[in-house]
């Protein structure tokens, strides 16, 4: 057996029997039932289970099952469409976890190996490389948006199912969760970093995400030269939109000024901004910066919690 096969066949020998089929059930328009399909993956001892979202929907509970052909029903911890993460826990018993990793070590052409529950089949083991690092995908919830930063690309055969599954590394560490089969051989993986095992740990806690809203909606811009050469930074954030009333409105912010930094640090990108609007930074003064004209601004802003449309 070559080297790519002994790896590939460790892995999957280690993180199956980790990874449980979800069936979940969904109630569509007229009342009437389906069954969705997804996949799970037991991070603790004590049998919870991390998958996405959008596998779980509004569903509390459903069934799982595991390679071993053990199954128990679930039911949800918590949920997150914004991020497409969701934490259930397992009414029976579970096996022992994988071991998450960190994706911000992986590169671009490393191994991957992708484990899930594609089109039912339980059990079903990929591979192939990180196609790309630093893709965004898009996610919604109600009225309100947020982009999933850093998301993983790799060219592991990937299918409707898989959704919920392990993404793993040579060493079977879990460094996402498949989560978009984008076609022509994509697929996609919400990382495993610091931002979402914050938000793991708050959907383990809370059964929910609280998150910070200042109002407003930027687009990249460079910056003019001479304050890029005397900052260091490139880009800023133009604001195209403050909500009236909203937190960044009340702190002074107008349309057409150019966010250079938000608590000392750059904003090149609403995902700069995004990654400072957890709960933390509820209700706690934020200092801004922007460009207005040719004159610098400093403001300090509170962001409110976003509204839940739950």
């Amino acid at each position: 057996m070559d080297a790519y096969s002994r790896i590939v066949t460790s892995v999957a020998a280690a993180v199956t029997p980790r990874v449980a089929a979800l069936q979940v059930p969904r109630r569509g328009r007229g009342g009437w039932f389906s069954t969705a399909l997804g996949a799970a993956v037991v991070f603790t001892e004590d049998g919870f289970l991390l998958t996405n979202a959008h596998v779980v929907g509004h569903a509390d509970a459903g069934m799982l099952a595991f390679a071993d052909g053990t199954s128990s029903p679930f039911h949800t911890i918590g949920a997150d469409p914004l991020s497409d993460l969701a934490v259930l826990r397992a009414d029976g018993p579970t096996p022992s976890p994988v071991v998450l990793g960190e994706a911000t070590a992986l590169r671009v052409g490393q191994l991957v190996v992708a484990v899930g529950n594609p089109l039912g089949l339980a059990g079903t083991v990929t591979a192939g490389v990180v196609s790309a690092l630093g893709r965004s995908l898009p996610a919604r919830s109600g009225s309100a948006a947020r982009i999933i930063d850093d998301v993983i690309q790799t060219d592991a055969a990937l299918n409707p199912g898989n959704s919920g599954g392990a993404l793993t590394t040579a060493n079977g560490e879990v460094v996402g969760i498949t989560t978009a089969v984008a076609g022509n051989g994509l697929g996609l993986a919400v990382p495993i970093n610091a931002t979402s095992r914050r938000i793991i740990a708050a959907l383990l806690a809370e059964g929910r995400i609280r998150r910070a809203y200042l109002g407003l909606a930027g687009v990249p811009t460079p910056l003019p030269p001479a304050l890029r050469h005397r900052t260091g930074q490139d880009t800023g954030l133009r604001i195209v939109e403050v909500v009236p009333g909203a937190p960044a409105f009340r702190a002074g912010l107008r349309e057409g000024d150019l966010l250079l930094t938000a608590a000392d640090e750059p904003m090149g990108s609403a995902q700069s901004l995004q990654r400072l609007m957890l709960a933390d930074a509820i209700g706690r003064p934020l200092p801004l910066t922007a460009l207005r004209g040719e004159a610098l601004v400093d403001v300090i802003a509170v962001p409110a919690e976003l509204p839940s449309d739950d």
